[in-house]
């Protein structure tokens, strides 16, 4: 493993009690040039952790131990803002909603798209960098929420909620091809990939309340 290397802007630490999944990730981001230090343990990655860590971690949701959402609870404690990709095999409504309230930059389902990763990782790396990374409420994201017109605010709310696109389409009065259209763009607008990072930006912004939300996973 590659745990002794030194952290700089473009570490990106794994953290993942399955070791075959933490080999194979730690390959694959080495295989474009990424500087990896992995960890199978919570504890171990936290003890390791440098004050001012740069670069993104990769954590995974369960782990025997410290799971991943208590060792983003003790970043947070630490003030340490790294930037947080969750995997998990077991992604249900509750672990998303409490991994982006609380500010993940991205939560992935296992098995995974290593593209889909690699793109993740990169843009986490990039906005770290440029110490752009939005937070709950901040400028950045209502800029993004004010640059939907009417309609695709119309669809962006009850889409962040879990509404399907015939429960949406019946609220509006419209087609399901049209809602599917406005889905797409709104999609495309806020800069998401999938549905969980459309509710991100709507309970991050406190448009949408995270208990009272109809996704299912």
């Amino acid at each position: 493993m590659s745990d002794q290397a030194a952290p700089n802007a473009t570490t990106v630490y794994i953290v993942d009690d399955d070791a075959g999944m933490l080999e194979s990730t730690q390959w694959l981001l080495e295989s474009v040039g990424l500087k990896v230090r992995a960890f199978s343990d919570g504890r171990k990655f936290l003890e390791a952790l440098g004050d001012s860590p740069g670069g993104c971690v990769v954590l995974d949701v369960r782990m025997p131990g410290l799971g991943g959402l208590n060792v983003q609870e003790e970043l947070q404690k630490r003030g340490v803002e790294l930037p947080i990709i969750f995997v998990s095999g077991h992604a249900d409504v509750p672990i998303v909603v409490r991994a982006f309230k609380s500010g993940a930059f991205d939560f992935i389902e296992k098995p995974f798209n290593e593209q889909l990763l690699l793109d993740s990782v990169q843009q986490a790396l990039q906005n770290r960098q440029q110490s752009s990374q939005p937070a709950p409420g901040d400028d950045n994201t209502d800029a993004l929420i004010a640059s939907l017109t009417r309609r695709e605010r119309d669809v962006f709310l009850p889409m962040a909620q879990g509404y399907t696109s015939r429960e949406i389409a019946d609220q509006l009065g419209v087609s399901v091809k049209t809602v599917d259209l406005y889905r797409a763009r709104v999609m495309k607008r806020l800069g998401a990939d999938r549905l969980p990072d459309v509710t991100g930006i709507a309970i991050t912004a406190g448009l949408v309340d995270p208990l009272n939300l109809r996704i299912q996973p």
